[in-house]
């Protein structure tokens, strides 16, 4: 396995900078996620580590070796993209050592290669059948299974689960955490979904238009957040941001708080009126307009009797109060 370390790396399509120069480092062994909403460039700098783009400036190298301009097949990555990309007419175990057979790879090594893959996948039952035999997830493990024959130096995943459904994602998201304990290998995964993001990284970037906002652990991000974008893309329901004379009340040009930190209690510093109540069973979401304050959030254990048209307080604890002053958070 490698490490990915990107040195001002950038990319540009023609006069129009889409990923200003950024520094970072992957280490070697862990599951980096980039996360960022649509447009934010994560896809692209994925693209550009595997060599499918080219990179405008700076260096990328993989495992020490500079591989700026070296061919992606030499790269030593193996990348899945969200389409499985499977060949209709073949076995899972032909879609599996395709690329194997492609590179005159001898006919043992293929077929031990391959049942290796399809064990550690748990494929192996279903290693005759063709993909319209088989579930979504059963063919993203199959395109998985795909990379890992290659014994590729890094995994490269590009929002591989957003064609599943909820379950499967959610089924999907422990099977590639376990898979990528068993390997131990070096991953780099690209999704816009924050859920995906910190249940499984061990390191997460959040990218803005093409920058690096903060990069750290999930809890390290969660507990936080170095800036406001950060705050409100990472958690659901999203942060609660307040701007304005509230904010500035408290001490800060824009100040945060989560829903599961938001207290409703009559001794409330601000008070207000229920627009909305989700009961999901285990927890209660209730939504509000605070006078002053504007519309937030709080999320309760367990059931609610409150109901819309509720006049309400809510306040906080001030040890969970995110203060934000010149769109950095300011520490205590």
């Amino acid at each position: 396995m490698a490490d990915v370390v990107l040195a001002s790396v950038g990319k540009r399509y023609g006069g129009v900078e889409v990923i200003p120069p950024l520094d970072l480092t992957i280490q070697d062994g862990s599951f980096t996620v980039l996360v960022g909403p649509s447009g934010c460039g994560k896809s692209t700098l994925l693209r550009m580590i595997a060599g499918l783009e080219d990179v405008s400036h700076g260096v990328v190298a993989i495992g020490g070796d500079d591989v700026t301009h070296v061919d992606p097949s030499q790269r030593g990555v193996a990348m899945v993209f969200q389409s499985y990309a499977l060949y209709p007419h073949m076995t899972v175990e032909e879609n599996i050592g395709f690329g194997l057979r492609l590179s005159g790879m001898p006919r043992e090594e293929i077929v031990e290669r391959v049942g290796e893959a399809a064990a550690t996948l748990q494929l192996t039952p279903l290693i005759e059948r063709r993909p319209r035999q088989l579930s979504g997830g059963q063919r993203q493990r199959v395109a998985i299974g795909r990379a890992i024959v290659r014994k590729p130096r890094v995994f490269l995943f590009d929002e591989p689960l957003s064609n599943l459904d909820a379950a499967l994602r959610a089924q999907m998201r422990v099977e590639l955490a376990e898979l990528h304990r068993r390997l131990g290998a070096t991953m780099i995964y690209v999704t816009h979904d924050q859920v995906e993001a910190m249940t499984m990284a061990d390191r997460i970037v959040v990218l803005n238009a093409g920058r690096i906002e903060q990069a750290g652990s999930p809890m390290e991000l969660y507990r936080e957040p170095a800036t406001p974008f950060v705050a409100a893309f990472l958690g659901s329901p999203k942060m609660n941001l307040i701007s304005g004379d509230a904010a500035a009340s408290l001490g800060g040009e824009m100040v945060g708080i989560r829903p599961e930190h938001l207290r409703i209690k009559h001794d409330g510093r601000w008070g207000g009126t229920i627009r909305h109540v989700e009961h999901l069973g285990s927890e209660t979401l209730i939504h509000a307009e605070l006078d002053g304050v504007g519309p937030v959030t709080a999320k309760v254990e367990g059931e609610s009797v409150h109901a819309p048209g509720d006049l309400v307080r809510m306040g906080f604890d001030p040890s969970h109060l995110h203060v934000f002053v010149e769109g950095r958070r300011q520490t205590a």
